[in-house]
């Protein structure tokens, strides 16, 4: 299998680890998926470059590929159907705003036209944050869209791949409430495949544990730390105003936040107020209802059952330890 090469921050980087992670698509293959797959996970815990690697694998086994990130205006397509490339291509030059919605929503076009009119039998429709794009009211809709391209082609096809990656927590939730999807979680990189992404970056660096602790294995953190110089300061700050951790949001939540630092698994009380729960999946901050640690239910490696140092519960976790540093900050100075 051939490895990708991603951009990480100003350099290129080799993809690094989720071997589990790609045996799954070999299994998908061999038995076939009767759902769209939806990927959540941890903003930057590494589902686009799992998706691109998986690009490679659907490749090698025959299937005609379109990879769509709308927020990114990026498409990848492996087909020898110069007409799906050319409409990707007008799609993404367009405005901003507009190649957005017309990536998205091109992406179910496209594979009925493989299935239809190219007469392809193995097609993978790979979709990267689409429900950021087109809106998270229409994610359940665009869903099932999905799956009754599966359910009932417009004609008959040998394999059909589709998979959703999204960060946004709130999304579960609704495409949940239906049988439209399988819904598998992904977490940040096991230690020592995050080990061997951070030895790829040069030096000067902190020592890895350090990084460790900081990031928990999310290599989108890891990034932020290295373009920020290793300067942690830079990052929380940043963190409260992106996240818009202000007065009125640490005011209103302070005595549940304070005890949330020291172990996420407060909030799984049934007394925290939903309210506080929505918010903190909005600003994606927390990864809630974590589901149990049996390998079937995850996309590669879960997370340890818990591990407070980390910030991770069992039922509940920061995203990483600097989104529970930003909040912890926020208490301290507000």
């Amino acid at each position: 299998m051939n490895r990708v090469k991603l951009r990480f921050a100003d350099l290129e980087i080799e993809f690094t680890d989720r071997d589990r992670g790609i045996k799954q698509i070999y299994e998908w293959v061999e038995r076939g998926i009767r759902f769209p797959l939806v990927v959540f996970g941890p903003e930057g815990c590494g589902k686009t470059a799992w998706l691109k690697q998986s690009i490679e694998v659907l490749r090698g086994l025959g299937f005609e590929v379109i990879y769509i990130d709308p927020l990114r205006k990026d498409y990848i397509a492996h087909t020898s159907v110069e007409s799906i490339i050319r409409k990707l291509a007008e799609a993404a030059a367009e405005a901003i705003g507009i190649a957005q919605i017309k990536l998205a929503t091109l992406s179910i076009d496209l594979v009925k036209e493989l299935i239809s009119v190219w007469n392809k039998k193995r097609i993978a429709i790979l979709i990267d944050e689409v429900f950021q794009a087109i809106g998270l009211d229409k994610a359940e809709i665009y869903v099932k869209g999905l799956l009754g391209l599966i359910e009932y082609p417009p004609v008959n096809y040998e394999k059909l791949i589709a998979i959703v990656a999204t960060s946004e927590g709130v999304t579960r939730w609704r495409i949940g409430r239906h049988r439209w999807a399988n819904l598998m979680p992904m977490w940040n990189m096991p230690k020592k495949g995050f080990e061997e992404l951070y030895e790829k970056i040069p030096s000067p660096k902190p020592l890895f544990e350090e990084v460790w602790e900081l990031t928990s294995g999310n290599p989108g953190m890891l990034s932020q730390l290295y373009q920020a110089k290793w300067d942690l300061n830079v990052i929380v700050k940043n963190m409260i105003e992106d996240k818009k951790l202000t007065p009125i949001f640490i005011n209103k939540w302070r005595s549940w936040l304070e005890k949330a630092i020291e172990d996420p698994d407060v909030l799984w009380d049934p007394n925290v107020p939903e309210d506080l729960i929505n918010e903190l999946e909005v600003k994606n901050l927390i990864v809630y209802f974590i589901r149990d640690r049996d390998l079937e239910l995850w996309i590669d490696i879960p997370p340890p059952e818990r591990d407070l140092e980390l910030g991770i519960g069992k039922r509940v976790a920061w995203q990483t330890p600097l989104h529970r540093e930003a909040v912890k900050r926020a208490l301290t100075e507000i």
